[in-house]
Parts: C-alpha cells; structure tokens; sequence
C-alpha cells in the first residue's frame, strides 16, 4: 500500500512539473539535490518526508502537491449549449512525437515550436530525459528545445513512462544508428486491438535491425555489414512504419528509395524536418520516398510543425454535432479535402478562406466557418483509405456526424479490431448504432441526445467522439477518466470552454 502510493505521489509531482515547464534537473536545481533524485521520487522509488513534499509543492508553486494524490481526471458536461465564435487548431500531435523521435539523429540542438502540451508528448519526454536527453520548455513554455548526450543511457530508460505510448517503436529508426544492441519495451497507447510491429521489422531489417520479442522487451541488434541494396517496399501503408523507414534511411550513408510509402500529414512534417537537418528528400507527398542519407548529422535546427487535421475535424465536428457557428482557424486543407468533399454531399454549409502558408512554410492552411445545416446520410458507406483519403483518425467522427443527419449511414473502420466497437457507446447517449461486426457499424438519424454518466472509451478518438455527443445532449452528463483523452489534445476542455462549452474538470477526493 505505501509503494502505491508512493508511486501516486510521484506521478502527480511529475505532472506539476510538466505543467511548470520544468525539467527534473531543474527541480532538483530548486531543491538542492540531484535529478536522480528526483527522478526516483516521480518513479515511487523513494520515500518521500511530508517535507520534502512541502518543498517540491513550493517549488512548483502547486498546493495540489502539499494535498496529495489527486485521482483520475473526470470530466462533467452540460450540454445543450450551442458554440460561438472562433478556435485555432494545435500542431500535430502525431508530427510532434515522430520529430521528438527524429531529434536523436541529430547531435546538435533542436528547437522544436508550438509543441502540443499533451500526455503522449510527456510520456516520450520522459523516455528522453531518462536516457540522458536534455530537454526544456522555453519561451513562455511554448516552444521545446532537445540537447541529446554524446552517449545514450538506454539501461536508465523510464519503461513506465515507455509502455504507455506506441510511438516508442520509432525509437528504432534513430537508435540503430548509435548502438549496435539495445532494448526497449513493448509499445502501448490505445486498446485499438492487436498491432503487431512486423511492417517495421521487415523495413529496419534491410537496414542490419534484427529484433526479437521477449519478456515484455524488444530485442534489437544491429549488423553493420547489411545495407539495403535495392528499394524497400512496405509491407503495409502506414504512418509509423513510413516514419521509422525514414528515420533509419536519414542517416544511411547512401541513397534509400522507399516504396509504398504514407504520404499523410506527420510524414510530410517529417521529411520537412529532415530536410532542415540536411538530409534530401524527392518524392514528399508521393508514395516513393527516396532518401539521400547524412551519415553524422550535427546541427542546430530550429522547426515548426503543421497543424492537426484530426484536431481541426474534431472541431468542425463539434459545430455540426451541437449545430452551431463556429469558425476553426489554421485548418491544413490539403488533408481535410476529402472529409470536407463528403460533408458537402450531407448538405454542410460552410466557406473558406484563401490559402495560406503555414509556419513551416510548406503546408496550405484556410479558416473555415461552420454553421447550422439540415445533413443527409451519404449514399456511399464511410470508410478509410491512406492519404489522400479519408483520415482513417477522423472516421469516427462521422459517427456523431452521421447521427444528426437524416437516413442511415455505413461506416466500415476497417483498420483498427476495436474501434467501431467504441463507437456504440453514444447508443448510451441516445444514438441508434447498430454494431454489424468488429469493424462494421450503421448508425440512424437523427438523433435526440441525452445526457449520461459513462467511463470513457479506452481510444482517443471514440473518446473525443463521446465527449461531443455529451456537448450536444440536454442536461448534465459525466465521462470519467479521461486521460486517453489528454493523451492527443491539450486543454480541450478549456478550449472548448471558450467557445461556448460548458465542461467542468473533476478529479475524485
């Protein structure tokens, strides 16, 4: 019982740092003592005097810390309300964690702008620090800088903070360019069902990666003397599969053609990034990747990621689902066109402003004003395909879409085991889904929302999805334990506040 928590404590002491922009260096700055230190106090490795509490609390200038463990956050919602005014879209969370990732090729230093403040990014955070990377939040805690060791710690890696995120598994592009054997543990993140990581193991095999899965760890050794000799094809379309190519490609000494790549949003802001650490790049955009590698990279970068489709549709979602007017700003257009296609075939009415360029000087952004519309079901069924596609994230909220149109609407999420399965918890806030198997679902509207108390889907979209039909619905629901959600956004219910919502955050006494 005192290991537990011990461990709370540690967590929570954890997350006031982070919330202070603080690094564990610069707590024990402030406490005197070592970053060892303290990072087994945020482990619950140590014990802790209610002292040394007191310290850390004032330190942190967070009186939660002198009260102890606060619980899970929950989320109250009155709903009903309709939503106003004007919202800007975060940078990407999923270009974020890949460039965190991307920053160990580099010996210099990174400075990475606008950085999503978001669990996933914290977990990676303190994946880095453990390893011996050197990062801190600056400019008001806006923006990140990442020094890397000459040297990696990788017998020092923080596992709690590592199983709690997928993106780990492109720690493998980078690292096998700076160890020959190293270990991580298993990847994590969303219960979306069984991901295996095969498409990555045969990609970072042509490049001497051998791993083999044990006792909760990945394995990894790397033969110096294997080097891909002619393209590599992917084996599967994906983002992360694309990425960690990339990234072990970045520092070949040599030319690497990658076929059957993604082409979607957080491989661009990749090979942008890479670009700006002098590693050429032909083809972004296209399927065929070919990578003219820098075999020692050491420079300072100075990079701003794009904007988040997904968070833009999360936000032109919620205006449709609670029919208001609501104009979301620097949405990047480029990979909402399909989404935005459809929508105006269910009767959206909405506009957009000219182009213009984002901060990273490559991506196409508009404002786009949403307002009250009559929808219809699409005649075609919903369904993911690679970019440019239909965002295979942004399907689930034509789940709350199609549930305030007229008909019924198909929507086969073909990617994931689980997901369409999370989707049928808004049938607990008045939808009418109907689960046709694990992949499947047909959703009936409209819909006449009502207000509940659930737990919060175990999935980042269907979660979000949930939280906008509990916006829609009259009176006061409750979702509780939203963490996943906190995982892919930053501070939406405060957001959302200030465009007209009306959700209270709660934690359990």
């Amino acid at each position: 019982m005192a290991d537990d928590y011990l461990v709370r404590i540690g967590k929570l002491i954890r997350d006031a740092r982070q919330h202070r922009g603080w690094t564990q260096a610069q707590l024990a700055e402030a406490l005197n003592t070592s970053q060892s230190a303290v990072n087994r106090i945020e482990r619950g490795n140590q014990n802790i005097s209610l002292e040394m509490i007191a310290r850390i609390g004032e330190a942190l200038d967070s009186e939660i810390v002198s009260l102890g463990y606060a619980g899970p956050m929950h989320l109250r919602v009155v709903g009903g309300r309709r939503l106003s005014g004007a919202i800007d879209v975060k940078t990407s969370k999923n270009a974020c964690v890949a460039l965190l990732c991307a920053s160990l090729l580099n010996r210099g230093r990174t400075v990475l702008r606008r950085v999503a403040r978001i669990e996933e990014v914290y977990r990676l955070l303190e994946v880095l620090n453990s390893i011996g990377v050197r990062t801190r939040w600056i400019n008001g805690g806006v923006d990140l800088e990442i020094v890397p060791p000459a040297d990696l710690d990788m017998a020092a890696i923080d596992a709690d903070a590592a199983v709690r995120t997928r993106s780990i598994i492109m720690f493998f592009g980078p690292l096998l360019h700076r160890m020959d054997s190293f270990k991580l543990p298993y990847a994590g993140g969303c219960d979306l069902g069984t991901r295996t990581i095969e498409p990555h193991m045969i990609a970072l095999r042509r490049f001497g990666l051998d791993i083999a899965a044990t006792e909760g760890q990945y394995h990894a050794v790397v033969d110096r003397a294997v080097r891909p000799d002619r393209p590599i094809v992917l084996t599967e379309r994906g983002d992360t599969v694309t990425e960690n190519a990339l990234l072990a490609a970045a520092r070949h000494n040599g030319v690497t053609v990658i076929r059957n790549a993604s082409s979607n949003y957080m491989v661009q802001d990749l090979c942008f990034f890479l670009e700006a650490l002098g590693v050429r790049v032909e083809g972004i955009g296209t399927t065929t990747l070919t990578v003219h590698g820098v075999p020692d990279i050491d420079t300072d970068v100075d990079y701003s990621p794009s904007e988040d489709p997904v968070e833009a549709m999360s936000l032109l979602a919620a205006a449709v689902v609670t029919e208001s007017e609501l104009t979301v700003r620097r949405v990047p257009i480029e990979f909402l066109e399909i989404e935005l296609a459809v929508l105006e075939e269910m009767g959206l009415d909405h506009d957009r402003t000219p182009e213009y360029v984002a901060d990273n000087g490559r991506t196409r952004l508009v404002d786009l004003t949403v307002r009250p519309s009559k929808l219809e079901a699409p005649i075609d069924k919903i369904h993911p395909m690679p970019f440019p596609g239909l965002n295979i994230d942004n399907v689930p909220f034509f789940a709350a879409i199609a549930a305030v149109a007229s008909g019924k609407t198909l929507i086969h999420d073909w990617v994931y085991d689980n997901r369409a399965i999370y989707l049928t918890d808004l049938n607990r806030l008045g939808g009418r889904l109907q689960l046709l198997d694990p992949h499947r679902v047909l959703v009936e509207g409209p819909t006449r929302w009502r207000a509940a108390e659930m737990m919060c889907p175990p999935a980042l979209r269907p979660a979000v999805v949930v939280l906008l039909a509990m916006m829609a619905a009259e009176g006061t629901s409750v979702l509780r334990n939203v963490y996943v959600i906190n995982r892919g956004y930053e501070d939406l219910a405060e957001r959302l506040n200030s465009i007209g919502a009306q959700i209270e955050i709660f934690r359990d006494i």
